[in-house]
């Protein structure tokens, strides 16, 4: 009986042992910490007071130049285009400029990809936060190398830019705004379509 009982036992383990992993496979886990040309992104950050994962990192490049290091950050890693759009909590876009852009250059690059990624309706919409973002671009000389800039959705504030640490423009409120800004990279058109899977949960490079 004994030795019935151990087998028993052991079949039971080896079963709840087999469902673990089974449940495990299906659950996205956080990137860990990764390090894209020379940029080191961190597998965790502090939004808000909460503690959000890495869900992406990669490159941004242009021909055959490499512009900036971008990653996304959320509560859970999202491997869809609307996982990372409708997934509730704060949210972290960190922009590490691997070159020197100028504030025409770069806000320039911005109204595109957000244009190429929004509707007429959308556009007329966010006008007043459009304008604000790019008055922000006008408040600076430009991106250096080795610059950070983070762009954070805070629900029940809004949408808040830093530069190396200090805040710069307007608190935006609308999260339809801030989608707009993330779907440069991961719309229909993004900025870069090397880019987008590994902002999406891919292996960044």
């Amino acid at each position: 009986l004994g030795d019935r009982m151990n087998t028993t036992r052991s079949k039971f383990m080896q079963g709840a042992a087999a469902a673990g992993l089974l449940a495990s496979a299906f659950v996205q886990p956080a990137l860990a910490a990764v390090e894209v040309a020379g940029v080191k992104f961190q597998d965790m950050a502090n939004v808000g007071g909460h503690d959000l994962k890495l869900s992406g990192a990669g490159v941004r490049t242009k021909l055959v130049f490499k512009v900036y290091a971008l990653g996304f950050y959320m509560q859970e890693p999202q491997t869809t285009v609307q996982g990372a759009l409708n997934i509730a909590g704060p949210r972290r876009i960190q922009l590490v400029s691997l070159r020197d852009l100028s504030s025409d250059d770069f806000g320039q690059a911005f109204m595109t990809g957000l244009n190429a990624n929004t509707t007429a309706d959308e556009r007329t919409k966010f006008l007043p936060q459009t304008k604000a973002f790019g008055e922000m671009f006008g408040s600076i000389d430009g991106l250096k190398k080795g610059d950070v800039l983070l762009v954070d959705w805070l629900p029940g504030v809004g949408t808040v830019c830093t530069l190396n640490g200090k805040k710069v423009g307007d608190t935006l409120p609308d999260v339809g705004f801030f989608n707009a800004i993330m779907r440069i990279w991961i719309g229909d058109k993004p900025a870069d379509s090397s880019l987008k899977p590994k902002l999406l949960g891919g292996q960044p490079k």
